[in-house]
């Protein structure tokens, strides 16, 4: 079996630099706080988006284990759009109520599905029997779990916390199912 934790980045400080945002320190406490949720789980391999939040929010349990981050850019958040929206939950339900489009300028459902589906199989592929923890962000974790069970939807995007952490599991290349870690 192979199980992968998807981590949603913990809080960040507001900034219009999408890709080097940085946790604020609420975020920085709760990123820490992982730490111990993880204490007895075997981890093999960290990886994370591009996105400095992300990243920051595995640092405290890479440094932990001794493990480097491995950046995948697949994991990265969905660019909805090239500037900033007047009405950013408006689109966000726009784009889960039309998977295949996105009037906005950004990626749809559809495509963010894909890139991140894509990435998760080659790791299932090339981590067979590993355990990894993957910091990645709201809207791709959702994704992601939706294409395995379609009880992740926008209504289930809305609810996640930062952090978020959950547990998928998959026998080879076949989803077994998931569950919320808590703290």
């Amino acid at each position: 079996m192979t199980t992968i934790y998807l981590v949603r980045h913990a809080h960040s400080t507001y900034s219009t630099d999408e890709r080097n945002r940085p946790l604020s320190a609420r975020g920085k406490q709760d990123a820490e706080a992982l730490v111990p949720l993880f204490q007895g789980v075997p981890i093999d391999q960290i990886y994370a988006s591009s996105y400095k939040r992300a990243r920051e929010t595995v640092e405290p349990l890479a440094k932990n284990r001794e493990l480097m981050i491995k950046e995948q850019d697949a994991f990265a958040e969905r660019m909805l759009a090239p500037g900033a929206l007047p009405n950013f939950q408006e689109a966000v339900r726009f784009v889960w109520e039309h998977p295949d489009e996105n009037p906005y300028g950004g990626e749809s459902n559809q495509l963010a599905t894909q890139r991140v589906v894509a990435s998760t199989m080659e790791l299932l592929r090339t981590h067979q029997e590993d355990v990894l923890v993957i910091g990645t962000h709201g809207n791709i974790m959702a994704l992601l779990m939706q294409h395995f069970d379609a009880q992740h939807d926008y209504a289930f995007w809305q609810t996640l916390p930062m952090p978020a952490v959950y547990r998928l599991d998959f026998e080879g290349e076949r989803y077994i199912g998931s569950r919320q870690v808590t703290r």
